[in-house]
């Protein structure tokens, strides 16, 4: 029997923001491949905050329609597939975040906790450190080009998201070195890189005992980046999966997909490196009601599932 952590994914964009399909040909799809589940996360509007315009976020009067939708879906798709509602939210620090009361009034079932963007310390403006790699040079240029520097910055600021809290799940941890391999601006062995990411996932794990008003921190294992070629190993690395096994942080499997296709893409491979890391379980959303029945308008709750090759 296939994991039911392996037909889901809750990291999914639609061209609400810069996916590729809408939520009914995702929806559609997942149902194709035999998923149980989805789950939508469009980025959540950022401009009447920050006045940064993008392509890839979506537009602050698309937000109320973008709900409406997922909902319909939900009741469109009762019986056959789950759907979630969700968000990815960005932390720009002095601009937005997942705590924000805007984002927390919501009727979503979960909430991606995501930086992309970090603070320049020459115009002090955010700049998006997931630029594609023929631009990404330009993120590179805001800090003399020194990869540590840039790394500090990409890092206080998650640790800024995850002490503000409102998240349900952490998104692609390690996200910054999406552009490594082409620009060549960290080496992950080296001691101040690890010395980072233990303070991260120490702080993860501290925040896992406090109430944000939220359910527990989950950590996904984001294969985004080996579908789209940038790298050969998901979000987060394999040493940092280590690091949050030893302080017990849960895990969800995603595929950040951006289009039919992408739906599970390249889970064999994440779930492999789930188990080198020591994990025997991974944790899936499931919507239950008081009784703890399967139902359409139930609570989100997450399971755990025993994990097998």
């Amino acid at each position: 029997m296939i994991m039911n952590a392996l037909r889901s994914c809750l990291h999914t964009h639609t061209t609400f923001c810069d996916g590729r399909a809408d939520i009914e040909a995702m929806c559609e799809a997942a149902f194709a491949k035999g998923f149980t589940s989805i789950g939508f996360s469009s980025h959540a509007p950022i401009t009447k905050k920050t006045g940064i315009i993008t392509s890839w976020i979506m537009q602050d009067h698309l937000l109320d329609k973008y709900i409406d939708t997922v909902l319909a879906a939900r009741k469109r798709w009762e019986g056959k597939l789950s759907v979630f509602l969700g968000l990815e939210v960005d932390y720009i620090h002095g601009y937005c975040g997942p705590a924000d009361p805007d984002i927390q009034a919501l009727p979503l079932d979960y909430i991606l906790g995501a930086v992309h963007y970090v603070i320049s310390p020459k115009s002090g403006e955010p700049y998006n450190a997931d630029e594609f790699p023929e631009t990404f040079g330009n993120v590179l240029n805001e800090f003399d080009h020194d990869g540590r520097a840039l790394c500090e910055a990409y890092y206080t600021a998650y640790n800024n998201m995850i002490n503000r809290g409102g998240y349900d799940i952490l998104a692609h941890l390690d996200l910054i070195r999406k552009n490594n391999d082409q620009y060549n601006f960290l080496i992950p062995d080296e001691n101040w890189y690890k010395e980072i990411l233990i303070k991260t996932t120490d702080i993860i794990a501290l925040n896992q005992n406090r109430e944000h008003g939220r359910r527990k921190t989950v950590v996904e294992v984001n294969t985004g980046n080996v579908i789209r070629a940038y790298s050969k190993e998901p979000y987060p690395s394999l040493y940092i999966l280590k690091l949050l096994h030893e302080r017990n942080i849960p895990l969800t499997i995603s595929a950040d997909a951006h289009a039919e296709e992408q739906l599970g893409g390249a889970y064999d491979l994440a779930l492999e490196l789930i188990i080198k890391s020591g994990y025997n379980a991974v944790s899936f959303l499931e919507r239950i009601d008081k009784n703890n029945d399967k139902k359409i308008d139930g609570k989100a709750v997450w399971r755990e599932e025993t994990l097998s090759l």
